[in-house]
């Protein structure tokens, strides 16, 4: 049975997603593109992500979303600003009913790439590559999709 996982890179300004389908161990691209805030007050962009996030979820019916964790960021508002479109994000998913998952930034890329110190461009590429896309997806659109093929490629060492 094929299921559709949603895979959320959040940001305050950008938030990537992607959608894979997974199906006897075959993966394929669904969809994937940006929720871009609109400039002014941090409440009304985490109602931005809150809301894309569940128009998404709406639109392609995932069965589970994968939600990239807080890395430390340089200063300490960039992280809570961080923490909060995160927030917003996982709302939206658990108000649907969806099971979240997290994956540290140095997982994803090394369930990607093979190596956790690899930089954003090596990351698209490999995502570009595994998903046979026709061309190189934005860059936060491509690190959502690397967000659900880490979890395909855990979940199938789960299992065996």
């Amino acid at each position: 049975m094929a299921k559709r996982i949603l895979g959320i890179d959040p940001g305050s300004r950008t938030t990537g997603y992607g959608i894979i389908e997974v199906s006897d161990r075959k993966v394929r691209y669904i969809a994937s593109g940006c929720i871009r805030t609109p400039q002014g007050e941090l409440p009304t962009r985490l109602g931005a992500i809150y809301n894309g996030i569940a128009e998404i979820i709406t639109q392609y019916e995932p069965g589970l979303a994968a939600v990239e964790s807080v890395f430390m960021a340089k200063n300490a508002a960039s992280a809570l600003k961080l923490g909060q479109a995160r927030g917003a994000a996982i709302a939206a998913a658990v108000t649907a009913a969806l099971p979240v998952v997290e994956y540290a930034p140095r997982a994803v890329k090394r369930a990607v790439v093979g190596t956790g110190r690899a930089n954003k461009e090596q990351v698209g590429f490999m995502v570009e590559m595994i998903l046979k896309l026709p061309g190189k997806p934005q860059a936060d659109a491509a690190d959502a999709l690397a967000i659900a093929l880490c979890h395909v490629n855990t979940a199938a060492m789960s299992e065996g």
